[in-house]
């Protein structure tokens, strides 16, 4: 009980320095938790469980997602699951939609309401993996004492949000355990993993939604999940989160219409007119369909030999 005591005046004392909350993730998610959400760190209350109707309703809207995430998830399970970790997976609400863990550990996670419809929200849950990456749209370790509740001081957090194709958060990845030989450098670890996999599905949530276009990464960004989906008229037509910061764009910039080469500040080397580049690389696909051959090449664009020639001249492709 002293515990459960020192743990609340330590969040109260923190969380009334603006110092710490500036300074400090943890903190800053401890005073919303107190003057936003109304919570109080002693009060011992379980992750509330939602009804079954609101439950169909979030599994149903987050089955795309699921169905992506299942291999993540496995994968995530073979590397810790048996160590006494749960992998979840929550929608945007902090709703947990799925979940794995080992059968032995089942009987703690349930208590502690790391299970299927139970909301880790951080208005319902306090400070917590998944509730605080969801508030502050990032990766987040929650460490023991770091949860703002006293009664989720056992357990050990860490979690990635899940974004879509448009960049909006929808869901959160999240690795839990409440054995206590975890050390904040296995944390760590677990987190990089948990932050690779969550951009994996990113990656192909995106790859999904635009399945027609053309998929670029983009130069020189620092993440490989920096794409763009851009159409047969080099239109871009969407991008993904790490694309939009490197870039700077946003929804009203892509739907407004940007050329690929563009936006990309591509040096194509001449000053050629758009016009001149597409005539240019619709005679370069001809000859490519056509192995080379000219004459081939010709048919395919409906033109004579001669005119052929004549363009493959113009455009020194010869």
């Amino acid at each position: 009980m002293r515990q459960d005591a020192n743990h609340s005046d330590v969040v109260y004392a923190t969380a009334a320095r603006s110092a710490a909350v500036i300074a400090s993730p943890v903190a800053a998610s401890w005073r919303r938790c107190l003057d936003l959400h109304r919570l109080a760190p002693e009060q011992d209350s379980n992750p509330l469980r939602v009804d079954d109707q609101v439950f169909r309703e979030a599994f149903e809207r987050m089955e795309p997602v699921i169905r992506t995430c299942a291999d993540e998830i496995d994968r995530l399970y073979e590397l810790v699951g048996r160590s006494g970790c749960c992998i979840i997976l929550s929608d945007r609400q902090g709703i947990v939609v799925d979940r794995r863990s080992a059968t032995g550990d089942d009987e703690d996670f349930r208590r502690l309401g790391l299970w299927r419809q139970h909301i880790w929200s951080e208005a319902s849950a306090g400070t917590n993996g998944i509730g605080t990456a969801l508030a502050d749209e990032r990766a987040v370790i929650i460490h023991r004492d770091q949860h703002f509740l006293s009664a989720n001081t056992g357990l050990s957090c860490a979690t990635a949000p899940i974004r879509d194709h448009l960049g909006r958060v929808s869901g959160a990845l999240d690795v839990s355990t409440c054995r206590h030989s975890v050390d904040e450098t296995t944390l760590s670890i677990v987190s990089q993993a948990v932050r690779e996999a969550a951009l994996r599905v990113e990656v192909t949530l995106f790859r999904q939604a635009y399945r027609t276009a053309r998929h670029v990464m983009v130069p020189g960004a620092s993440m490989m999940s920096a794409l763009l989906a851009v159409d047969q008229d080099d239109i871009v037509v969407g991008a993904t989160r790490a694309a939009r910061l490197a870039l700077k764009l946003d929804d009203l910039r892509i739907a407004q219409g940007l050329v690929a080469s563009d936006v990309l500040r591509e040096d194509r080397g001449d000053k050629g007119s758009d016009l001149q580049d597409a005539e240019r690389a619709g005679l370069r696909r001809a000859l490519s369909r056509a192995s080379g051959n000219v004459s081939k090449a010709a048919q395919i664009l409906g033109i004579s030999r001669a005119t052929m020639h004549r363009k493959l001249k113009q455009f020194d492709l010869q």
